[in-house]
């Protein structure tokens, strides 16, 4: 927040602490930014043989980058840029997800569809989003047999996953997936939220050159330095 905002908030949580006043410290109103920010942590999972990447209450990040443009779909790449992971521009997304997710990611398909990625999708997700006019391509999961997912995925055929779980057995049913997409380096989305970031900053990267642009640069334009 300091380095999105240029406000020492560290230092002036320090002096309030010791009994200055927010109006004293010129702290009274939330800052006019002509940027926004997005941090992505960074999870050493990779190092580390059969770790699951899910993520639960424990603190696993070991570090952060931040992605800074004017539009939020900008910001979001270059955080995923930073990362080290590739956001490609062509290729199959692979898209399986729990029943109440199926409506919410029928935009998500078809917004990755629009952009002209191939969507391949276990059997319900398939069904659901082939029955809503779009062109699907269905795969095995793992416990259904060769020729599954996780073969497809480490063979390098899959540029995006998009994996929503619910319950015990699902969770434990799909670690293979995580793993190997882990393994690969190809970006994985747990959340709806997620995989919908995702398509704006893809959509972001497609319609617009990407520029950098520095800290001080957007404070100066934002009048927060000389």
């Amino acid at each position: 927040m300091s380095k999105t905002t240029g406000i020492p908030l560290a230092k002036k949580a320090a002096l309030v602490m010791v009994g200055k006043s927010l109006n004293e410290l010129g702290l009274t109103k939330e800052p006019i930014l002509s940027h926004i920010a997005v941090k992505e942590s960074v999870f050493p999972f990779n190092k580390f043989d059969n770790v699951d990447i899910l993520l639960g209450p424990e603190m696993k990040s070991t570090g952060e980058v931040m992605g800074i443009d004017r539009s939020f779909g900008m910001a979001f790449a270059k955080a995923q840029l930073a990362t080290g992971i590739k956001l490609l521009n062509k290729g199959y997304v692979f898209i399986s997800v729990k029943d109440s997710d199926k409506p919410k990611t029928l935009k998500i398909a078809q917004g990755f569809s629009m952009n002209g990625y191939t969507i391949i999708a276990t059997k319900g997700t398939a069904q659901y989003l082939n029955k809503n006019n779009l062109n699907v391509v269905e795969v095995n999961k793992v416990k259904e047999g060769s020729p599954h997912i996780v073969e497809k995925i480490k063979s390098g055929e899959i540029q995006f996953v998009v994996n929503t779980t619910f319950g015990e057995q699902s969770i434990k049913d799909s670690y293979s997936l995580r793993r190997a997409a882990l393994n690969s380096n190809i970006p994985y989305y747990t959340t709806i939220t997620g995989a919908l970031a995702l398509l704006k900053g893809l959509q972001a990267l497609k319609d617009n050159d990407m520029t950098v642009t520095s800290l001080q640069e957007f404070r100066l334009e934002e009048g927060k330095i000389n």
